[in-house]
């Protein structure tokens, strides 16, 4: 018995579809895993104050400064959002929100060492000079429920997911409210901001 063309089509797409989850999901683990597994309170003598964000922390957490120093339209946005994601039962938790330029210098040595090259660690994390977390304008979301319900509903509050691979990582596009997100870039590395 011989499988017909549509149906060795179909596998294929079906096995391209199942790969591309499983990226995902590791590419999501490989970020919490890395979020978490440095204790909040050592991070290297860095923490809350340079924008290390504890566990439970939500948008809406004015006592920490990963969360109050970011930009204030960004935030607004964040928490317009978060409300109505309450109403379905999804909360915010902030992984990573805004950074101080040294604490962003320590994650960048640690992507270094973890993936064994300055080139391979700038697919996930910026340059002091360069990124948004530093510059209040970038956060990392928490949980897959609300990274999902930021990716249907996230363009109407201007939240765009701006990086493949970081389906976490979220910016400001004010545009987006009548246009839609922008397309998104691969990862860091093709971002043009990043080339600075």
């Amino acid at each position: 018995m011989t499988v017909s063309q549509p149906a060795r089509r179909t596998r294929s797409t079906l096995r391209a579809a199942f790969l591309l989850a499983n990226v995902a999901i590791i590419g999501v683990f490989v970020h919490q895993t890395m979020a978490t597994s440095i204790p909040t309170a050592h991070r290297g003598g860095l923490g809350v104050a340079d924008g290390a964000v504890p566990d439970g922390v939500t948008v809406f957490d004015d006592k920490v400064p990963g969360v109050v120093n970011l930009n204030p339209e960004l935030l607004g946005a964040l928490r317009r959002a978060a409300t109505a994601a309450a109403q379905d039962g999804v909360v915010f938790y902030v992984n990573s929100g805004w950074r101080s330029p040294a604490y962003q210098a320590q994650l960048l040595s640690q992507a270094v060492q973890k993936y064994g090259s300055s080139e391979e660690a700038a697919r996930w994390v910026a340059t002091p000079q360069n990124s948004p977390h530093v510059q209040g304008q970038a956060i990392d979301i928490g949980r897959s429920d609300a990274t999902a319900w930021l990716a249907e509903h996230g363009a109407v509050y201007g939240l765009c997911q701006i990086y493949d691979n970081e389906p976490w990582h979220y910016e400001l596009r004010p545009e987006a409210v009548q246009q839609g997100c922008p397309p998104r870039y691969a990862d860091p590395t093709h971002d043009p901001r990043m080339q600075r």
